[in-house]
């Protein structure tokens, strides 16, 4: 994912979704027997045809609606039971969602309301009987972006749609589907990052200026040196959550981690990630903001990352809520930090503080981004110090805890060590 994103994020939604219906789909022993051979297919199948009659499927999602947009409670899609009622059953939707992603896609997961509350549900884009379900395309959405993908508005005029999971359990049964979502936004937050940090250091090296290509220019090398340090800890934290992901199956340390980190992740990689390409292009300079570059296309999809599945503000109350609720995704953060301490005196600082920070409980939502700012700087630390590349982990701590990170990328202290961490980035 890293590496394809790199090339291509438009089209990651569709892949991402696929991916992430698996383990909302396996809640349903039925409904995973029919569709997972072919949602794991490793053949795409574009034909406009049912989803039982191709090779390989796609899944899409929707969730959003009009007055709810997060707070999916307040979704007013309504089901009604075509015959019995409850799990893999049929159902009627009748509503509206203001957001269903990739509506080409061969089946979708959405959220709709029964007497029991919000359900979710396996909408297939050809009904059980092979004619075209009733979901009725309204307009495809004029993003900001690439438009190598779409999103769509829609209308259900009873469209026929399995029940997954407990009647009324509808948004504990699509969490699943979100955290993964949520973390291939940070994977592809820090792939926008590689790739623009590698056009930025590819021109610069080649490109003269007084009397020296700018890689040689000592404030072009700050800067330089700051994004590698900015991209390599982004990509760091991303496949450390990636692990814990895996490994949360296995036991409940990695998954409270995991609970948690994800959120914590998304809200800091995704946030950093449009300043970060914007400072790219200021090192191509006017060749950066021409379409000629791939720069302009970049910077159209930075902010993608931050808003979808949850923005910043959802993410910060996801991790306040998750600290409260689950006391132990606390316990593991700290445990990760207890893992490398003594590996750099400024993370240790930085993690007394944080302790102390946390304990108290005044004004805390007020507070929640910056303490969701200083965790995600701390953990991006403390995975860069257990990597043992105590060049880059010592550069990270001392340009980003404490008071020391800046506004604008290429500030640092003058003793950063920069032709390393340049060569080491290209």
């Amino acid at each position: 994912m890293y590496l394809y994103s790199q090339a291509d994020q438009g089209t990651s939604c569709p892949l991402t979704m696929t991916h992430a219906s698996i383990p909302v789909l396996r809640q349903s022993p039925t409904l995973a027997a029919q569709w997972l051979p072919r949602i794991l297919s490793a053949e795409y199948d574009g034909r406009h045809v049912p989803a039982w009659e191709k090779h390989g499927n796609t899944i899409g999602m929707g969730m959003t609606e009009k007055q709810g947009g997060s707070d999916v409670r307040a979704n007013t899609t309504r089901a009604y039971a075509v015959g019995a009622s409850g799990p893999d059953q049929l159902f009627e939707l009748v509503g509206h969602k203001w957001f269903m992603s990739a509506p080409m896609c061969d089946a979708f997961l959405v959220l709709a309301q029964t007497e029991r509350g919000i359900s979710c549900f396996l909408l297939p884009r050809f009904a059980p009987g092979g004619e075209r379900n009733a979901i009725r395309i309204q307009r495809l959405k004029d993003k900001l972006g690439d438009w190598s993908n779409a999103s769509s508005e829609v209308e259900f005029h009873g469209a026929l749609a399995w029940m997954v999971g407990e009647e009324g359990r509808g948004i504990a049964t699509i969490i699943e589907m979100v955290a993964l979502t949520r973390e291939d936004c940070m994977i592809g937050s820090a792939a926008i990052m590689r790739q623009a940090l590698v056009q930025a250091i590819h021109h610069c090296r080649h490109r003269k200026a007084f009397g020296k290509t700018l890689a040689e220019q000592p404030l072009m090398q700050m800067v330089l040196a700051d994004l590698a340090l900015e991209s390599e800890a982004a990509m760091a934290f991303s496949l450390r959550v990636a692990r814990a992901i895996d490994a949360s199956m296995h036991g409940p340390q990695e998954a409270a981690f995991a609970r948690v980190a994800t959120a914590i992740g998304k809200y800091w990689i995704c946030k950093r990630c449009p300043p970060f390409v914007n400072e790219a292009q200021e090192c191509l300079g006017g060749a950066g903001y021409v379409e000629e570059s791939i720069l302009p296309r970049l910077y159209r999809q930075a902010p993608l990352n931050s808003i979808w599945e949850g923005s910043g503000n959802i993410q910060c109350l996801d991790v306040l809520r998750a600290f409260a609720r689950e006391p132990a995704t606390r316990d593991v953060v700290f445990a990760e930090f207890a893992k490398v301490k003594g590996g750099n005196w400024l993370l240790d600082t930085e993690v007394a503080a944080l302790a102390g920070q946390l304990d108290d409980k005044t004004e805390l939502e007020k507070r929640s981004r910056y303490l969701v700012e200083r965790l995600a700087l701390a953990l991006q630390a403390a995975t860069l110090v257990g990597s043992g590349i105590d060049d880059v982990a010592d550069a990270f701590c001392q340009s980003r805890l404490g008071n020391a990170l800046s506004a604008t990328f290429g500030a640092l202290p003058a003793t950063m060590p920069v032709d390393e961490l340049i060569a080491r980035a290209f």
